[in-house]
């Protein structure tokens, strides 16, 4: 059931979206609170970034509706897929984005990269452009690494840095893509206390697409499990890992078997080793 629009940042009602005949959101209505941490977890290729895509207009959806709710520099509610060139950039002003890996500019040292939104999409002065890098990098523990290139920090101060950069603009909504991912156990466990510690600091919605069961659990407020083009389970983390939902069961229990098979459908074993050579 959604919940009201006052509680919620994004709504999907009834959404359906494909790639040719190949469904990939079948139907699917959710909310994401505004102020919470919502992840968002499945199989892989069950739409998890396809969410995250008809959120910032990238896609449109084919059927339903993609809500903003009173995003600041838009009108209370807006559908992403009816809004205007100009509207939608000035949605995605108002989100951040963290991209599997990091995505830093390569050729832009550390602090270019966390300046270079602040460069792009406001008016201000190199000095007061300089004070928002350096709190945006404390904020990350890395102020002291401005001055380094990307080539020259660990994977986990360069996903530290991609989160300084989507934060940069005082974004209402964070949405994080595999932020986990590669990440040894402590720069994991810094990466997941930071989004935790951000959301609740300077009061965003997060958005986490991951596929790690532990530190998402930890950090969500809500999880979301998309399944088949269907939303398998949803609810509190607790909630979720104790479903009776046979494919959450086996997803949160991390099982080999169950309704997502090991084994590819094939012939029998003994028809097919009866067969001989293929000709």
């Amino acid at each position: 059931m959604a919940t009201p629009s006052s509680t919620s940042l994004v709504e999907f009602q009834n959404v359906r979206f494909g790639y040719g005949e190949r469904v990939i959101l079948d139907d699917v209505s959710f909310t994401i609170p505004r102020g919470k941490v919502t992840a968002l977890m499945g199989a892989s290729g069950g739409g998890k970034t396809t969410v995250m895509r008809l959120i910032g207009g990238q896609f449109k959806a084919q059927q339903g509706k993609v809500m903003l709710h009173g995003l600041k520099g838009t009108s209370d509610a807006m559908d992403v897929g009816r809004m205007g060139r100009d509207a939608l950039y000035l949605a995605r002003r108002r989100m951040g984005m963290l991209f599997q890996f990091g995505a830093l500019f390569t050729d832009l040292s550390v602090f270019d990269n966390v300046a270079f939104p602040l460069r792009e999409h406001t008016n201000l002065s190199e000095d007061m452009i300089r004070d928002v890098v350096l709190m945006k990098l404390n904020a990350v523990g890395l102020r002291g690494a401005r001055d380094l290139m990307p080539s020259e920090v660990s994977g986990g101060m360069a996903r530290r840095v991609a989160l300084a950069r989507a934060i940069a603009l005082d974004p209402e909504l964070v949405m994080y893509d595999e932020p986990f991912a590669g990440l040894d156990p402590i720069s994991l466990g810094t990466a997941a206390r930071l989004i935790r510690q951000l959301n609740d600091a300077m009061g965003l919605t997060s958005l986490v697409v991951s596929h790690d069961l532990e530190e998402t659990f930890h950090i969500a407020d809500q999880v979301i499990i998309l399944a088949n083009g269907k939303i398998a389970a949803q609810g509190t983390p607790d909630e979720v890992r104790h479903s009776d939902n046979p494919l959450v069961h086996q997803f949160v229990n991390a099982l080999p078997e169950g309704p997502v098979r090991f084994h590819y459908p094939a012939a029998s074993v003994d028809a097919d080793f009866s067969m001989g050579a293929p000709t």
